[in-house]
C-alpha cells in the first residue's frame, strides 16, 4: 500500500468512524495484523520442521538401503543428527542414580 492509498483510508476512516473511534479501531485493526501474522509464522516454522523431518525420513530410508555403507555426507548429517535426537530421548528416560532418588525420597516423607 502506498503513501496515498493509506491517507485515503485514513481520510474515509475518520468520516465514518469520526476522531472518537478512529483510534480505537486502528489499534483493533493492528492487533489482528499482528495476530495473523503470528499465526502465519507460526503456520510457516510448522511446515518448515515437517519439511525437515521428511528429508531427514527419507534420508534415513537411503541409509538402510545402502546398508549404512558408503553413505553419501548430507545421509550422513541426516543419520547423525537423528542418531543425536535418538541419544537425548534415551537420556531424559533413564533412571536417576539411587543417591538421587534417596534424597527425593527424604524429601517427600517431610
Amino acid at each position: 500500500m502506498g503513501m496515498w492509498e493509506l491517507v485515503v483510508v485514513l481520510i474515509v476512516g475518520l468520516l465514518v468512524l469520526g476522531p472518537e473511534r478512529l483510534p480505537v479501531a486502528i489499534r483493533t485493526v493492528s492487533r489482528w495484523v499482528k495476530t495473523i501474522k503470528s499465526l502465519a509464522n507460526s503456520v510457516k516454522a510448522e511446515v518448515n520442521e515437517e519439511l525437515r523431518v521428511h528429508e531427514l525420513h527419507q534420508n534415513l530410508k537411503k541409509a538402510e538401503q545402502q546398508g549404512m555403507r558408503d553413505l553419501s555426507p548430507a545421509i550422513k548429517d541426516s543419520v547423525s543428527e537423528l542418531q543425536k535426537a535418538a541419544d537425548s530421548v534415551t537420556h531424559s528416560y533413564q533412571k536417576k542414580p539411587p543417591e538421587q532418588t534417596d534424597k527425593v525420597n527424604v524429601d517427600e516423607q517431610k
